[in-house]
């Protein structure tokens, strides 16, 4: 996949038949590895302490029911049918329906966004074609209500930020619990004073290995995952089938709801606790929405309905069907699922069973890895490194810092628990408030998107949500017997991602108030008062209109700087991805001959960043060419959202160098170059573009020859591509905040305490732009807030 290109294959939804079947095929082992592997404990969870196994077989029969009606109502009807449908041009998850909302009722919370940020394709773009349909009265009067009213819009984004740390919780507590559910299939097999000594030991052997092979990428053993989910699916539902017909052929009638009432009736109180482990049955559920954008909804729907949910109430039935007929376990091994495997089968199994848990829990990490991003793309969460393990593959991603903290919170909670009921409990709870975040997010999608009627929204939310709050209800009265991690976890993060969010919002609302006028600069003259020497200067700002305070307190230090000035802003926008046509926002700030620009580049949510070589190539291609359509044509223009009536500089939308066929054009020279081929600074006609050998950062770009262009643009172009040669340097603001005299006290600890904490333990400014360390400056400013 081609970084550029490769991103937006997801938007096109008419494919064959047989793309649409290997996409199923595939999706088994990235989106239902957590879901499959869930038969290993739901049992054993459920009948843990709570209820017990009778002659009667009532909690068994009525636990079944549980189970199949759960499956058939949430994953199938309500992910498969409805909100699926809720893309975002593709994309899914928590981020996905916030984006959605973010451009339906401008309750967007990135402070940078631009009026021209609304013409992009994505943008306009409804993944369901209702955009153009008119508001019912109650859409525009709750569209109205959110846009005037700040407070609900905060408290949408913490609801998108609560899912999103329920789903990093998520990440930490399923390794755990489908890895040790996996391994302590061995109890079985070898003597009770001997068991314990191996499941710990290898639970954590496994668990470090997986984290410690995360930088690899799964690229390299991604073929392997679905094959493995598909054998496990094969394998339990082969078993569920002999045992119903072996032990128990009449299992079918449990599936009546007829049979959760008389388990309700019988267990009582103690009935609705073990909801907290029925729940578990939908493990991964979410999967199917969030890891949208790597399949088609099509795909995701094949899958599920014609292999995964058979597979899975095959499954519960036989191991019903089992224990419908041995009410007395010989041994102390709980109701689990090892039980009901045929003893010579039990081997091969637990060896399908560890490597089918490790692609679950592989899933999950990778899903964990790609909301983070979101999240830091969207100014919600600090600057980390993000490594892209395949260029290939799409969604491919490694956050070492993410990484390693994943792995010492699973090992934590692995070896502090030690047993699948308290790991249950915690899980449960972190994937039921995922879900009723989900289910809040969607009542206002079918109203502010979809245009429905109210009356659906709230059917949606009452019909599900009730089912929800029921199991949500069931994990929170099990908060001291393990559902307090997901809830300590969650809190963490989300009291980081809430300081780091509002100090980022007083950062730029401090570079906003003390922006140095465009006018100001301009009288300084052609010169700008100061030295001006060779080469191309980029001035990274978070403004999108005026100039920084670091630039003059650059020049008021150090009064020389470059030939050519570029401020550039490098920003997100809310859709996963901007298409590369429309990648830069270029103007002109002062004449001509002041050579002073201003760059917007934009990126979705989703997009791949590219290195410095690639990217200074593509900036200076798109400056290049905003000169030679300036004066070429009138080129479509589009007035920035002005934040100050000082910058009147308007802005024309330009591709990178792969989007236009004709005029400036990015040449990289390698050692292969024939050295008798004209110099850098030449202009040259635009040849057939050849394979590239070897890459070095040199890179000239050719100007077409011909008569259209004007002998001052020529010069300009010219003396564009001489400042290129001497080299770019990248000028950001190393910024320390405190909190202004006279603020109070939690603004004093976000401030001081919890963003400047947040801000030397991460990545720098550099992250966004993956500048080159030896061409970057950084000037140091105290912001007072």
């Amino acid at each position: 996949m081609e970084i550029e290109s490769g991103s937006y294959h997801n938007t096109v939804k008419k494919e064959s038949w047989r793309t649409v079947l290997t996409l199923a095929y595939q999706s088994l082992g990235v989106v239902y590895g957590d879901l499959s592997i869930s038969p290993l404990y739901v049992y054993k969870s459920t009948f843990a302490e709570d209820i017990h196994h009778s002659e009667t077989n009532e909690e068994i029969f009525g636990v079944l029911s549980f189970i199949f009606w759960t499956i058939t109502l949430v994953p199938l009807l309500k992910y498969v049918f409805i909100v699926l449908r809720a893309d975002d041009n593709g994309e899914g998850g928590t981020f996905a329906l916030y984006s959605l909302l973010c451009r339906h009722a401008r309750v967007n919370s990135l402070p940078s966004c631009q009026l021209a940020d609304e013409q992009l394709i994505e943008y306009k773009t409804d993944s369901i074609g209702l955009s153009s349909l008119p508001q019912s009265g109650f859409a525009a009067s709750l569209k109205s209500t959110l846009e005037k009213h700040r407070v609900l819009q905060k408290f949408l984004l913490v609801l998108a930020l609560i899912g999103t740390c329920m789903v990093i919780g998520d990440g930490v507590l399923t390794p755990a619990i489908s890895v040790f559910s996996a391994v302590s299939g061995v109890e079985l097999s070898m003597a009770k004073e001997h068991h314990k000594y191996i499941e710990l030991p290898a639970a954590c052997i496994i668990l470090i290995g997986l984290f410690a092979l995360q930088h690899y990428g799964t690229h390299r053993v991604g073929f392997l995952f679905a094959p493995v989910i598909l054998l496990w699916l094969m394998c339990i539902s082969a078993i569920g089938v002999y045992n119903i017909f072996h032990w128990n052929p009449h299992v079918y009638q449990a599936l009546s709801p007829y049979y959760m009432f008389k388990f309700l009736k019988k267990t009582q109180s103690r009935g609705f606790k073990s909801l907290g482990g029925i729940l578990l049955c939908i493990t991964g559920s979410e999967a199917m929405f969030a890891d949208l954008g790597h399949f088609s909804q099509l795909s995701i729907k094949i899958a599920f309905t014609s292999l995964v949910y058979p597979s899975l109430i095959l499954a519960y039935m036989g191991q019903a069907a089992y224990l419908s007929q041995h009410h007395v376990i010989e041994s102390d091994y709980n109701i689990g699922f090892y039980v009901s495997v045929p003893e010579k089968l039990r081997w091969p199994v637990l060896v399908i069973a560890i490597l089918a848990a490790v692609v679950g829990s592989q899933a999950i990490i990778t899903g964990t890895f790609s909301i983070i991003k979101q999240c830091s793309a969207l100014g919600c969460f600090p600057k980390v490194k993000i490594v892209h393990t395949s260029s290939k593959i799409h969604g491919q991603i490694y956050i070492p810092e993410i990484n390693w903290i994943l792995m010492i919170l699973c090992l934590a909670v692995t070896i502090g628990f030690r047993d699948t009921k308290r790991l249950g409990n915690a899980s449960g709870l972190a994937v039921i408030t995922v879900m009723l975040v989900t289910t809040c997010l969607m009542s206002l999608v079918i109203v502010l998107c979809w245009h429905k009627s109210v009356f659906f929204a709230i059917a949606f939310v009452v019909f599900f949500g009730t089912i929800e709050s029921l199991y949500f209800s069931a994990s929170l009265i099990k908060f001291f017997e393990g559902a307090w991690v997901p809830i300590a976890l969650s809190f963490c993060f989300l009291l980081a991602m809430c300081t780091w969010h509002y100090g980022t919002l007083k950062r730029y609302e401090f570079d906003v108030q003390n922006k140095v006028s465009v006018h100001w600069l301009l009288s300084l003259g052609q010169t700008l008062g100061i030295a001006r020497v060779r080469g191309i200067g980029l001035i990274h700002t978070e403004l999108v209109s005026g100039v920084p305070a670091i630039f003059s307190h650059f020049v008021t230090n150090l009064p020389a700087f470059h030939q050519v000035l570029v401020f550039l802003c490098v920003k997100s926008v809310p859709v996963p991805h901007v298409r590369p046509k429309e990648r830069f926002l270029v103007g002109r700030i002062g004449p001509k001959q002041f050579r002073m620009y201003r760059c917007i580049v934009r990126y979705g949510y989703r997009d791949v960043h590219k290195d410095d070589i690639e990217f200074e190539g593509d900036l200076v291609c798109s400056i290049a060419e905003f000169i030679r359509s300036e004066a070429a044509t009138a080129a479509t223009t589009l007035e920035t959202n002005g934040e100050d009536d000082d910058d009147d500089d308007r802005m024309a939308v330009v591709g990178t160098c792969s989007t236009y066929m004709q005029g400036i054009e990015d040449h990289y020279e390698s050692d292969l170059d024939d050295p008798d081929k004209p110099g850098t600074s030449e202009i040259r006609s635009p040849k057939p573009k050849k394979k590239k050998s070897k890459i070095k950062k040199k890179v000239r770009f050719v100007v077409p020859e011909t008569p259209k262009i004007e002998k001052e643009t020529r010069e300009e172009l010219m003396e564009l591509s001489e400042a290129r040669e001497g080299g770019v340097a990248y000028i950001m603001g190393n910024v320390y905040m405190k909190a202004s005299q006279g603020s109070g006290l939690i603004k004093r600890l976000a401030i001081n305490v919890g963003y400047e904490f947040l801000r030397r333990n991460t990545r720098g400014p550099r992250t966004a732009l993956t500048s080159p360390h030896a061409s970057t400056l950084e000037v140091g400013m105290i912001y007072h807030v």
